[in-house]
């Protein structure tokens, strides 16, 4: 069973959303409310639209999928940083693999691709936001290195929900 990390391409656009969309549901229950992860599916081809759309804008970042056995099983997003205090790093904007391909290492060559694509982009400090809640992600990003740097955003999802912001300096020259 290899895994496949590549450049999203529109034909991707329908498996990819329909991936986003399983990822958050198995990601977020409990932190996001069942009504809108459950109202997620109704969005599917708006989504779909989204997507292709962006994967061929260079401007958007880049998209990757995570193939296993020609299916889409996690994908990654990467660009320059949204925020307007961090106007020199690279930021893993989306980062998820569906449930059953959790804890088997497949997390950790995800998250070392999007670093790299972000070096490769010249960046050497990377963020990521993460919602306060998601216990697992942010030991997965502890873990890796990212530290929180106290950064906080409230968002809405179904209801109020905090983001906080993860920090990883690279030392190594891009």
């Amino acid at each position: 069973m290899d895994l496949i990390i590549r450049k999203a391409l529109t034909e991707d656009a329908c498996d990819y959303a329909d991936c986003h969309i399983s990822c958050w549901k198995s990601a977020y229950k409990g932190i996001v409310p069942d009504d809108f992860l459950h109202g997620m599916r109704e969005e599917r081809e708006q989504r779909t639209e989204r997507y292709k759309n962006a994967f061929t804008n260079p401007d958007d970042g880049e998209y990757y999928c995570v193939v296993i056995e020609d299916r889409i099983v996690g994908f990654s997003f990467v660009n320059r940083s949204r925020d307007e205090d961090k106007p020199l790093a690279g930021e893993i904007i989306a980062i998820y693999l569906l449930e059953e391909f959790w804890d088997k290492g497949h997390g950790r060559k995800l998250m070392d691709h999007a670093i790299k694509r972000l070096k490769c982009m010249g960046y050497n400090e990377f963020i990521l936001w993460t919602f306060e809640d998601n216990t697992r992600a942010r030991r997965f990003y502890e873990k890796y290195g990212f530290i929180f740097d106290g950064a906080k955003k409230e968002m809405t999802w179904g209801k109020p929900l905090t983001l906080v912001r993860y920090v990883l300096t690279s030392m190594l020259p891009p």
